[in-house]
């Protein structure tokens, strides 16, 4: 049998399950899920290797209107998954409004790229509602294949890998087959925290915030890291830290749980905040953080 190995990107608005779904591919918590939209920020790689393929999932930022430079940055991120996929996943649910930006779409269209159009979230829909949704689907990516899901409760993401294996080019593995990632244990330590400053902040304060690994130290038993969480103001920085210090150690304490079951170990952290003059409107300051890269 030929081996056949390439990219499938997935892409979509916010808060349609992408990220929930590319954890549920590769098989481990690479993607960061929270209920507000914009959490994922950065392109996230999942490699999926067998004896016959290996697939490479793109996490990608849901796709929206910039208001500031972070957001373009994100969506440029979404915007090139259309142009080096050999399979696209576009991700809708049973909620979101069907022509929700409608240009991306025909962008998905023409770009001719194989494509699966998943609705999630079927487990809060009805027969109904569904067969309604993919009769307009239809009309809108008339060449795509029509996959319902759940991936919260996992239900039909089972379908996906027969599918995706038809659909990818023959040719060999661009990664060791024991390759999970592309992203270093710096990333996910950033976002984990950042996962909690989701969790734990209202308003607009997750959206101000940014985390930084400034140092990171491996051992087989106790990993050290140091964060800096950035912010835009004073007022912000007050904020994050509450009072005494409570809500800032509650971030922290979560923070290195989660960290410790990530990495099977013990880890030590520390965090600090500091303020950055409007670092998400800059683009000097972006490149120096990993964007636009």
């Amino acid at each position: 049998m030929a081996h056949k190995a390439g990219f499938v990107n997935i892409v979509g608005n916010p808060n349609v399950g992408k990220s929930t779904l590319m954890n549920s591919l590769v098989g481990e918590r690479l993607s960061i899920i929270t209920s507000k939209s914009q959490t994922t920020r950065h392109r996230i790689m999942g490699i999926v290797s067998g004896e016959d393929f290996q697939i490479v999932y793109s996490d990608t930022p849901g796709v929206i209107k910039p208001s500031y430079k972070l957001q373009e940055s994100m969506l440029s991120y979404s915007v090139g998954a259309l142009s080096d996929a050999d399979v696209l996943l576009y991700v809708t649910d049973t909620v979101e409004k069907i022509d929700k930006n409608i240009d991306f779409i025909e962008k998905v269209r023409l770009s001719a790229i194989p494509t699966i159009l998943i609705i999630n979230k079927i487990d809060i829909s009805d027969p109904a509602q569904l067969e309604n949704l993919v009769v307009r689907w239809r009309e809108l990516l008339p060449e795509a294949q029509i996959l319902p899901i759940s991936a919260k409760v996992g239900f039909g993401v089972e379908q996906l890998l027969p599918r995706i294996k038809e659909m990818l080019p023959e040719g060999e593995g661009f990664f060791d087959k024991d390759t999970l990632t592309d992203r270093s244990l710096r990333y996910f330590a950033s976002e984990i925290i950042r996962e909690k400053i989701l969790l734990h902040y209202e308003k607009e304060i997750p959206y101000c915030t940014e985390v930084i690994i400034e140092n990171y130290e491996e051992s087989p038993t106790l990993d050290r890291i140091s964060a800096v969480i950035l912010v835009m103001r004073q007022s912000q920085k007050g904020i994050i830290i509450g009072q005494g210090g409570s809500m800032l150690k509650r971030v922290s304490t979560e923070a290195r749980k989660d960290l410790e079951i990530f990495l099977g170990k013990k880890v030590f952290l520390e965090i600090f905040v500091k303020v950055e003059d409007n670092w998400r409107d800059s683009t000097a300051k972006l490149k120096k953080l990993g964007y636009n890269e």
